[in-house]
């Protein structure tokens, strides 16, 4: 389930910094973003994003190293990880209790950032984007679900599809009993998903080893793509646990994404979740994030010299990942190894 959260995570920094347009083109150098992205997934402690960093923030969650995650546990460690990417500056928020309120996420989107936002293909990304950006921070969007006790509810199918037609979804987390997955879509009553239980062997990201003599690309790129269809699963093998992703760059992206959302539960006898304007009155006050120094567990080891997009390439190993594009590009992190290795995700 971490390589799932690291899938859904890293496609939403590629809609963010490439805009959803880009397309992985075998042989051409691509942006500094996508190598930049690419760096942030990495198999390495120093990493943003790295499984190292998600397995010891999991500790605040009370999830030791090694510990199966379930959707909501990897939802809650990206959320806190994404206050270390000051490069991004994405807005993480995880809805509690089948719940998504507005007001909170207007709280955390409008927040004022310090320094101009560098990802300006994000715009594209919307048809009305730049008129739109004003303070608004690009926002990553987790519902975690439950669909049913031991399956899937089928009153829940039709609201599932109906969220995955979005142009906002990132698909959604889940899996079957011992086997995380990462669902893009569906084709009548199958699910399309990216299997993360990949074995390949690790390659450096060094630009001395993306760079041939000539200095054009070596095939070295095109193994972090994925270059097979995705699987096919019939909805009722699927657990009921998943959290479901969504990525709205702008405030009028997040405007259309709750109107399309109202428009799936009028039409719809069971929703998945609520879509409140305001926060329940039983619930707690919203407390935003003041900055990385709130989150605990894995905070101490987060390398804050090396950052997101640092300059500076560092071998990957024995251990590295890797990410794939698909059309539209969905991304897909990868475990690669140089020799093979037993590992539970």
């Amino acid at each position: 389930m971490l390589r799932c959260g690291q899938m859904v995570l890293a496609q939403a920094l590629l809609l963010l910094h490439l805009g959803r347009e880009w397309r992985w083109k075998e042989g051409l150098k691509q942006p500094a973003a996508y190598y930049r992205v690419l760096h942030c997934f990495l198999d390495q402690k120093d990493c943003l994003y790295s499984i190292h960093q998600i397995a010891q923030m999991g500790v605040g969650e009370g999830k030791a190293v090694g510990q199966w995650y379930g959707p909501n546990t990897v939802a809650q460690v990206l959320r806190k990880l994404s206050l270390f990417d000051d490069w991004s500056s994405l807005s993480v928020h995880v809805a509690m209790d089948n719940t998504v309120v507005i007001e909170d996420i207007r709280k955390l989107c409008l927040t004022s950032s310090t320094k101009p936002h560098e990802h300006e293909p994000c715009e594209r990304y919307s048809e009305q984007g730049a008129s739109y950006r004003s303070s608004w921070r690009p926002l990553l969007l987790l519902v975690p679900l439950r669909l049913g006790l031991t399956d899937v509810n089928t009153a829940y199918i039709s609201s599932l599809k109906a969220c995955l037609t979005s142009p906002y979804s990132l698909g959604f987390i889940g899996g079957q009993p011992n086997s995380a997955h990462y669902f893009i879509g569906f084709v009548g009553e199958e699910l399309l998903f990216l299997d993360p239980h990949t074995v390949q062997p690790a390659v450096d990201v060094s630009d001395d080893d993306m760079m041939g003599e000539t200095g054009e690309m070596t095939n070295a790129d095109c193994s972090y793509h994925c270059m097979h269809p995705p699987c096919r699963m019939d909805m009722s093998q699927l657990d009921p646990s998943i959290a479901l992703g969504f990525f709205c760059c702008t405030e009028h992206d997040f405007d259309s994404w709750c109107e399309h959302i109202r428009t799936v539960m009028c039409g719809n006898q069971l929703p998945m979740f609520e879509l409140v304007t305001t926060r329940p009155k039983h619930w707690p006050p919203f407390v935003l994030p003041s900055g990385p120094s709130d989150q605990a567990g894995g905070a101490a080891l987060i390398v804050r010299s090396q950052k997101a997009g640092a300059a500076t390439w560092v071998s990957s190993g024995e251990v590295g990942c890797r990410y794939a594009v698909l059309e539209p590009p969905f991304c897909c992190l990868f475990t690669n190894f140089s020799r093979s290795l037993s590992l539970r995700f």
